[in-house]
């Protein structure tokens, strides 16, 4: 049992830590505005969206399944994209930064905060990897027009 407590608080402290690790922008703007903009944001930068996660559909979707009635989000996305040269230059210095590819930026709405739309992204580590923040920071900033 101890040692089942153990792993459950460095779990716990994990999840904390990486809600610290977390860049995001809040607006007034609707989520479908945000994604729009978020959209040519990516495409304006030369970019290939690889998938879009709707992490909040598959969250409500499948509540009942695991027991809960939770509704953590009313829109939750997903976008996963690269950049060929960036991702080269991070992985030249490091071939170990392939773990950060590839790039998301995650658009929510929450249910306590309805009018409110959020766009964020992790923050990565010093470094080469603060090339690939700048470029998420610089696609988040313009899709909400800041």
């Amino acid at each position: 049992m101890n040692r089942f407590l153990g792993a459950l608080a460095l779990t716990l402290m994990g999840s904390a830590a990486l809600a610290e690790g977390i860049i995001t922008y809040e607006t007034d703007q609707s989520f479908d505005d945000v994604v729009f903009g978020l959209e040519n944001a990516i495409l304006d930068a030369g970019l290939v969206i690889d998938s879009v996660s709707h992490t909040g559909e598959m969250l409500e979707r499948t509540k009942a399944d695991v027991g809960s009635t939770v509704k953590i989000f009313e829109h939750a996305d997903i976008f996963s994209f690269c950049s060929a040269k960036i991702s080269r230059e991070v992985m030249e210095a490091d071939p170990m930064n392939v773990v950060f590819c590839p790039y998301d930026i995650f658009v929510i709405v929450r249910p306590d905060t309805p009018d409110t739309t959020t766009i964020g992204f992790r923050s990565y580590p010093e470094g080469p990897m603060q090339k690939v923040q700048a470029l998420l920071d610089g696609i988040a900033q313009a899709a909400i027009g800041e």
